[in-house]
Parts: structure tokens; C-alpha cells; sequence
């Protein structure tokens, strides 16, 4: 009888290991293609216009949109089958680049164009994210969470490491459209992957129950506001992403303008940060964090406020290189933390609503930063609002140290 019972725990570890492969292979694949559009865009239009304002259209443009639709996408992850509201998102984000891709090969290569097609894939980035953060408690034992996250984020960011240098090479030797037409092909693959993942129901629905996305999405509010630790978070995310849009958003902008446009400083910009985020994933995932999760999201904060303000202090590119590098470690950390967090501690037939509404703010805050951070980039230098929010970022990091210990 034990061995059979041992027989059972080696299947179920095994089987949650396969799964989990699938879904990160799956995952990554999508993920290599959608990095290489978004650098490609963000380099047409900063190497294209150098304007600030500009910058803060295409951001608008690419987040706006996914914060309306998470209103919604949360609901719609704990309402209906995750692992199809993955593939569905993936789909419509490969069918709108696929557009743009076409129009540029004939050679309409307007901003119009890549702003709308922005938006389109920022509706589909916004169904999907609240479903793949959810997925995972599915077929991940809670004990292993940690170490999933931390192997995600480090997946992540080796792929996004990659994904400049190879979009590097493409816009030196090929036009901007072949990246858009190699998302299109990732995507189509990553698809073809996920079919293989059986992650089972996450809920149990009776006939003809109705569809009532708004009375959800309050209940999901209201779950947050009686989830103490939750709702701390999301008062903590609210000012940390107000204050990190200028170090996501002006850094190319900044390179161009101080150290030069070329195509390889903001090749190596991007991977010099990515390189740090893959060693911060590698960190936690071994690591675990402190005993206290807010204490690593503290740390974590602090670290990435002070590497901030290095930024702002750059007197050249090599010290810029080493200090993006450092911020890229803290990341992962952040991210992999908040999210078990949330894991561990909501049930699974909410977290869809609570990884919506927590991306609400942490996406949409962003770009409401940079409708300020932007056209301030047009008038004073951007090194000083690096300085500035860097200060004012390390201070958040104590204020959430202090509420932890009482």
C-alpha cells in the first residue's frame, strides 16, 4: 500500500513537472516574439523622431488599452477555461501584427498605423495576463511556487536578454516588418504548444449560469479591500509604479540623447538589464526570499531605487550599462514574490479578479506617469528625473519595511 501511494506522489510530481514545462516552453516562445516588436517599435520611434512626446503616444497607446480590458480579463479568468483565454489572446495579438507587417512590407509605414495596432496588441496582453498568472496554482503544488515564479521570471528575462540583440541584428540587416512577421510565427508555435497543456477546471459552473462580468469585478474589489496583505500591496504598487515609469520608459530615450542613437547602444541597454533580471530570477528562485514576503519586496524596491538613481548619476556609458544591470536584478525578485503572494494566499476561484484589478494599477499607472514624465523629458534632462524618482522610490521601499515590523 505505501509503495503504491509512493507510485502516486512520483506520477503527480512528475505530471505537474510536464505541465509546467509545457506552459513555460509555450510561454517563452510567445514572449521571444512579442519582445522583438516591442523593441522594434520603441527603436522606429525614438531613432525616428527623438521625441518625447512621441514616446509617451506609443506607451499610451500600448498599456492605456490594457488596463481598460483588465477591468474585465480578471473576471473572465476566473469565469471561463484559462489555458483557452491564453491562446485566444495569443491569436488576436498575432493576427493584428501580422496587419502591421503587411502594410509596412508595402511600404505604409505611418505612426497612426503603429499606435492602432499598439493598442490591439495591448487588449490582448491585457485578456491574457491575469489567465497566465492564475494558470499556475492549477498544476503547481503551493510549496513549489516560489521556484516556479523564479524560473518564469528567469525564462522571461533570458528571453528578453536575447530578444534585443536579436532584434538588433534584424533592424541592422533586414527591415522593421520581418520582426513584426517573426511574432507572427512564434505565436502560431506557442499556440500549437499550449494545445498539449491539460491544467483542469478551476471552477465548476451550473447550467446556464449568468454571465455577470461587472458583479464580479466588485466582488473581486471588495475581496481586496477585506484582504489586509492584498490590499497593502496594492497601496505600495500604486506609488512604486507612478515612480518607475521614467526608468522603464526614458532610459532609450536617454541613450540616444547623451551617448548616441546607435542601434547597438540600445541593443546593449536592453541587455545589460535583461542579463541582471536573469540572475535576479536565478536568486529568488534558489533563494525563496525572507521568511516575510514584504521584507523581499522592500529589499527589492530599495535595491531597484538606488540602482535608479546611479542611472541618473551616469557620467558614461559603461557606469549606465553597469547600473542598468543592477536594477535588472531586483526585478525578477519583485515580481516572482508578489506574485506567490498572491498565490498562496487568495483562493483559486479569485485570483483571476485580483491579478486583473492588481494589473489595473500596475500596468495603467505607467503610462498615467509618463503623460507627466514625458513632456517634463522635452523641457529638463532626463538623468534628473531618473535622480529624483530613484530618491523617492528607495523612501517607499522604507516606509514598506517600517509597516512590515509593526
Amino acid at each position: 500500500m505505501a509503495g503504491f501511494e509512493n507510485n502516486k506522489l512520483n506520477e503527480d510530481y512528475r505530471d505537474w513537472k510536464r505541465k509546467t514545462t509545457i506552459f513555460l516552453c509555450s510561454q517563452g516562445i510567445s514572449l521571444f516574439g512579442s519582445s522583438l516588436v516591442a523593441y522594434a517599435i520603441i527603436w522606429y520611434i525614438t531613432l525616428k523622431t527623438t521625441s518625447g512626446s512621441m514616446m509617451t503616444i506609443s506607451i499610451i497607446m500600448s498599456f492605456l488599452p490594457q488596463v481598460l480590458i483588465s477591468m474585465f480579463a480578471g473576471v473572465w479568468a476566473d469565469r471561463y477555461n484559462r489555458k483557452h483565454i491564453i491562446m485566444l489572446s495569443d491569436g488576436l495579438v498575432a493576427v493584428s501584427t501580422l496587419i502591421l507587417a503587411i502594410f509596412f512590407f508595402i511600404g505604409y509605414k505611418k505612426l497612426w498605423l503603429i499606435f492602432a495596432v499598439s493598442a490591439i496588441r495591448s487588449i490582448g496582453s491585457g485578456i491574457q495576463s491575469p489567465a497566465v498568472s492564475a494558470i499556475l496554482p492549477q498544476f503547481v503544488p503551493k510549496d513549489k511556487l516560489m521556484k516556479v515564479n523564479g524560473i518564469k521570471g528567469s525564462i522571461q528575462s533570458l528571453i528578453t536578454l536575447l530578444s534585443p540583440a536579436a532584434g538588433g541584428v534584424l533592424l541592422t540587416m533586414y527591415s522593421v516588418e520581418v520582426s513584426f512577421f517573426v511574432d507572427v510565427i512564434t505565436a502560431a508555435i506557442a499556440i500549437s504548444i499550449m494545445t498539449s497543456l491539460k491544467a483542469g477546471k478551476h471552477i465548476d459552473f451550473a447550467a446556464g449560469n449568468e454571465f455577470e462580468s461587472i458583479s464580479d469585478l466588485k466582488k473581486g474589489f471588495i475581496y481586496i479591500n477585506n484582504n489586509k496583505l492584498i490590499k497593502n500591496l496594492l497601496i505600495y504598487y500604486v506609488f512604486f509604479f507612478l515612480l518607475v515609469s521614467p526608468a522603464a520608459f526614458l532610459t532609450p530615450l536617454m541613450v540616444a540623447r547623451s551617448f548616441g542613437g546607435e542601434i547597438w547602444r540600445l541593443t546593449l541597454n536592453e541587455i545589460l538589464f535583461s542579463g541582471g533580471a536573469v540572475l535576479g530570477g536565478i536568486i529568488i528562485s534558489s533563494w525563496g526570499g525572507f521568511k516575510s514576503h514584504m521584507k523581499t519586496i522592500a529589499v527589492s524596491c530599495f535595491g531597484f531605487g538606488v540602482c535608479t538613481v546611479l542611472l541618473g548619476f551616469s557620467p558614461n556609458f559603461i557606469f549606465f550599462l553597469i547600473a542598468m544591470g543592477m536594477a535588472g536584478i531586483f526585478v525578477p525578485i519583485f515580481n516572482a514574490v508578489e506574485s506567490v503572494m498572491i498565490q498562496e494566499s487568495v483562493e483559486h476561484t479569485m485570483q483571476g479578479r485580483v491579478f486583473g484589478i492588481i494589473e489595473i494599477f500596475a500596468v495603467g499607472l505607467m503610462p498615467v506617469g509618463m503623460l507627466f514624465y514625458g513632456p517634463i523629458a522635452d523641457i529638463i534632462r532626463i538623468e534628473n528625473i531618473l535622480i529624483i524618482t530613484g530618491l523617492l522610490i528607495a523612501a517607499l521601499a522604507c516606509v514598506i519595511f517600517k509597516n512590515n515590523k509593526q
